[in-house]
């Protein structure tokens, strides 16, 4: 594996259900990053749940092995990164303190942790210094963050310097609060800011669906890379464009449906060969991604929307006129969330007092999407 001491220029951000192996490898064969694994809960692994240790298993391509930990208790949190570290399973460790999910901010969890500043410095000096100690193997820990709850209750620079002060190696600002949800636009003046305010790197995060938005992220804010979520939904092919663009080189143009429908069936061969066919109902949401901003009609919608087997994608892709464009702006067209929350659910009084000792229930640990 590849020792990691700073943040590449793009990163790949972590997503539930999304950034699986065979995702993560297929963007890769792209173009560079850091193609960082689906969020796992640091409880859950604690207490030996299968399917999140299973989440920890890295293909034999990635060279790379980055891993989001979700955790709300200290100890616990500590505890999991020794195992991940000690047992080296990873090389670099992500903490998320952005998830907007009501399950989770209702218990104090995710965007809503930062509010409670104890218990943030808690939580993050103990995986930093779980993954520093000697014994363990050393990795590096970033931390990735909103601006806050809401816009008065903002909380990021706090925790950009508390971070920085427990000693993350990075950290990335998605510029939004929770209750912003992924609704645009992104505020990039807060990541300019931040570039400013701490000496380790900072990486821009929201509204990157194009390489030229990350070009204009990076001249805008001086941010010392990206973080690109939605916008490589059903388009790996932007850490290609990525690629290009940061190396000063025309960007290509979008592949026809016929690219399209070979990356497709690459994205399924991977999947197949991970996870066995069984687990290629979960590939509808790709095809139904894969399929935005190309002229495919109704009826192949809908059947995407049914594939179960490799021969189901095949059948729907024998229907694709592989000459076929794009339209112009197809890599704008709202994929995934969208909207904003009509308000962030807390836990009672949670707003009272931000410097008050908290230690929150087992339900802020669920495993959900990453913010």
């Amino acid at each position: 594996m590849t020792p990691l001491t700073s943040p590449p220029p793009v990163v790949l951000a972590p997503m539930a259900g999304v950034t699986d192996a065979p995702f993560r490898v297929l963007c890769a064969e792209f173009g560079g990053g850091l193609f960082v694994n689906q969020m796992v809960t640091a409880r859950a692994l604690l207490e030996g749940h299968a399917a999140s240790w299973e989440l920890t298993r890295f293909h034999p391509a990635e060279r790379v092995r980055s891993l989001q930990l979700y955790g709300t208790d200290p100890l616990t949190l500590g505890e999991a990164v020794r195992r991940l570290v000690g047992e080296d399973r990873v090389d670099h460790i992500d903490m998320n303190f952005g998830c907007p999910a009501a399950k989770v901010t209702r218990n104090g969890g995710g965007a809503a942790l930062p509010y409670k500043r104890r218990l943030l410095r808690e939580v993050i000096r103990s995986a930093v210094r779980a993954a520093d100690a000697e014994s363990a193997g050393r990795v590096p820990v970033s931390v990735k963050f909103r601006l806050g709850i809401d816009e008065e209750h903002l909380t990021w620079r706090e925790t950009a310097r508390t971070a920085e002060d427990e000693g993350v190696a990075w950290m990335a600002l998605h510029a939004r609060t929770a209750l912003q949800h992924y609704a645009p636009p992104a505020h990039w003046d807060a990541i300019a800011e931040l570039r400013q305010l701490v000496a380790v790197p900072v990486l821009g995060n929201g509204d990157v669906f194009a390489a030229q938005d990350a070009l204009e992220m990076m001249r805008r804010t001086g941010c010392h890379g990206v973080v690109v979520g939605r916008g490589c939904l059903g388009r790996p092919w932007l850490f290609r464009d990525l690629d290009a663009a940061l190396a000063g080189a025309d960007v290509p143009p979008a592949p026809s449906l016929g690219e399209v429908a070979d990356t497709i069936r690459r994205h399924v061969a991977l999947i197949t060969e991970w996870e066995g066919e069984a687990r290629l109902a979960h590939f509808r949401k790709h095809l139904a991604w894969y399929f935005k901003g190309y002229p495919v009609g109704g009826e192949v919608r809908r059947r995407a929307g049914l594939i179960d087997t490799v021969a189901d994608v095949e059948a729907v892709l024998a229907q694709l006129d592989p000459s076929a464009a794009a339209v112009d702006g197809a890599e704008r067209i709202v994929r995934s969330h969208s909207n904003a929350l009509r308000r962030v659910v807390l836990p009672d009084g949670w707003l009272a007092d931000p410097d008050e000792d908290v230690a929150l229930p087992r339900g802020a640990e669920a495993l959900v999407s990453g913010g």
